[in-house]
């Protein structure tokens, strides 16, 4: 279950990158930046869970 969810925070992060970058395009500001720090908390959760501490195992391997 946990691997399913992470794995679905990865492709929100992509297409938010994508939208992100389609609004750039068009002109708009605001929306993008904002798209990109939901894009830096997401992946910064993701590297909270999936890298290894001081002791060498990672909070995924301990949580599933």
């Amino acid at each position: 279950m946990l691997a399913t969810l992470l794995s679905l925070i990865m492709l929100a992060t992509l297409a938010l990158i994508a939208g992100a970058l389609a609004l750039w395009r068009r002109g708009e500001r605001k929306r993008p930046a904002l798209m990109a720090v939901m894009v830096a908390v997401l992946l910064v959760n993701l590297a909270l869970w999936t890298l290894p501490d001081a002791t060498g195992s990672a909070p995924v391997e301990r949580a599933g």
